[in-house]
């Protein structure tokens, strides 16, 4: 082999190395970057005429799996959507009560704080009252026991109020953090597009783009397409396209100026009262719909933070509002038919059954302002006072224990009935149980339905959680960067660089050795 082959040979081993220390250092920069994947540098002999002539570098590539990285995209909207209504449940677990399993009677559970138990309450200090009617401590403790009810209402549906308007507030930032995501993948598939067409390396902007998609399936579950130039197309599980620039919509790129936190969805949070409501085609209800060039796709996105914040917004909450406006509406009118009124709308208009309309006019936010009747709260001696004036009769407390508090048919059906389905101002929600129960069954429905909720959610964040946990290990075990691995093939490509690099010292003593034989 002659001396300018040789030092052809090493001077092109030196250049291949030089890459693979560069790309293992890359990976190893990046082994906890999230969405990240490992590159490969690819280094290969050349020959001629059947003589090795060294190495060539060609394009880096990236150890990806499509299938295991579609799965995992897909995961991480599920547990990224859970944990946000989990994170948002939190706040009304902790004001509606526990309850757990009673260990010495498998037919029954403990409960404590809920409104089953301040509703009982009530039922309890009526009942003691009977057996005293004229006692001070008795009379005082109805009302204040009525006062507990009302509190633990009206706070319940404050925090469907809060949690609510979080929700809502968490859609715009969400809507901002989504057309950030897709910008960011389009303007560097923009690149990525140029540098395939000119035959160059794309591994770190491939490498960019798979961060911006991690990114993106958290907010959103998406679909990604790779077409052989390159470029990316975004699709929304129902396949509605999401473009990442304008010209994937034909428009002009240089209409918007990429990234973008505006582009392309457009929406603006507003403060949400119980009369308001999203309903796409509707513009009535007050809450408008997110929108992409001119068109209305909030039904289009699902899953991740975005879709888990809409449907809180829209269904969870709204449900739950519903079913504890109903539940006021029909401790008011119970009571007020068993002859004793002690709960009032908070108003002095009359109780309206409209179950579209806002109160006073409807049953729509009654549980932010349901109060005990202050009639009674400033003569709590009305209680055992009846139509002629005379004091310490119980004739009313008993029609309240019977009545109200019944759970024969008269009591509970007809205009007697708990409103369960038509509710809400669009008039589109139900309960989900039966409306024709006693007052301490309905209770109990409202929190164990609310408590399901609740807990499906974190047993369902648990289980995909663990899921995602499985999905990515298998990820990682194809695209993730072992660093250990990965510094083991630094100590043999420094080894190698150096005995490429002897090879050039020695063939280049050679020549000067050469040259001077010949001077």
């Amino acid at each position: 082999m002659d001396l300018g082959l040789s030092l052809s040979i090493a001077t092109s081993g030196l250049h291949g190395i030089d890459s693979e220390l560069a790309v293992t250092s890359e990976n190893v920069s990046n082994s906890g970057t999230a969405g990240y994947v490992k590159e490969t540098a690819v280094v290969s002999s050349v020959v001629a005429g059947k003589v090795g002539t060294g190495v060539s570098v060609g394009n880096t590539t990236l150890s990806l799996s499509a299938g295991l990285q579609k799965a995992l995209y897909s995961q991480n909207a599920k547990v990224s959507a859970l944990t946000t209504m989990d994170n948002s449940l939190a706040s009304l677990s902790a004001v509606q009560g526990t309850t757990t399993s009673d260990s010495t009677d498998t037919d029954t559970d403990d409960t404590t704080g809920t409104l089953s138990d301040s509703l009982q309450g009530v039922a309890s200090a009526i009942t003691s009252l009977s057996a005293t009617p004229t006692s001070t401590a008795a009379l005082s403790g109805v009302i204040s026991d009525a006062e507990t009810l009302t509190s633990q209402i009206n706070t319940l549906s404050s925090v469907y109020d809060t949690q609510r308007q979080t929700a809502e507030n968490n859609i715009a930032s969400n809507v901002s953090d989504v057309n950030s995501s897709l910008t960011t993948i389009g303007e560097i598939s923009k690149k990525i597009m140029l540098l395939t067409a000119a035959g160059q390396d794309t591994a770190d902007l491939q490498n960019q783009r798979l961060e911006a998609m991690d990114t993106l399936s958290q907010k959103l579950d998406v679909t990604f397409n790779t077409s052989s130039n390159g470029d990316v197309t975004v699709h929304t599980t129902n396949g509605t396209l999401l473009p990442t620039r304008p010209d994937q919509i034909g428009l002009p790129d240089s209409n918007t100026e990429l990234p973008s936190s505006s582009w392309p969805l457009t929406y603006a949070a507003t403060t949400i009262s119980s009369s308001m409501y999203y309903k796409e085609g509707d513009t009535s209800g007050g809450i408008s719909g997110i929108m992409l060039n001119g068109q209305d796709v909030t039904s289009d996105l699902s899953g991740g933070s975005l879709g888990a914040n809409i449907t809180l917004r829209d269904r969870t909450y709204p449900k739950m509002q519903a079913q504890l406006d109903s539940f006021s509406y029909t401790l008011i009118n119970r009571f007020d038919n068993a002859g004793t009124p002690l709960f009032t709308n908070g108003t002095s208009s009359s109780l309206s059954s409209d179950t579209t309309k806002t109160t006073p006019n409807g049953i729509v936010g009654l549980s932010s302002v349901i109060s005990v009747n202050q009639d009674y709260v400033k003569n709590p001696s009305l209680l055992t006072t009846d139509s002629n004036g005379n004091t310490g009769v119980i004739t009313g407390l008993t029609n309240i224990l019977g009545e109200a508090f019944g759970t024969a048919s008269d009591d509970t059906s007809g205009s007697l009935s708990s409103p369960s389905s038509g509710l809400g101002p669009s008039g589109d929600l139900a309960t989900g149980y039966a409306g024709n129960q006693g007052l301490s069954e309905l209770a109990t429905s409202l929190t164990t339905d609310q408590a399901a909720t609740i807990s499906n959610t974190s047993a369902d964040l648990s289980t995909e959680s663990t899921v995602q946990t499985t999905l990515s290990t298998k990820v990682s075990s194809v695209s993730g960067v072992d660093v250990n691995s990965q510094m083991s093939e630094i100590v043999a490509l420094q080894s190698a660089y150096t005995a490429n690099a002897k090879i050039v010292t020695a063939v280049q003593s050679m020549f000067s050795e050469l040259l001077d034989a010949v001077n």
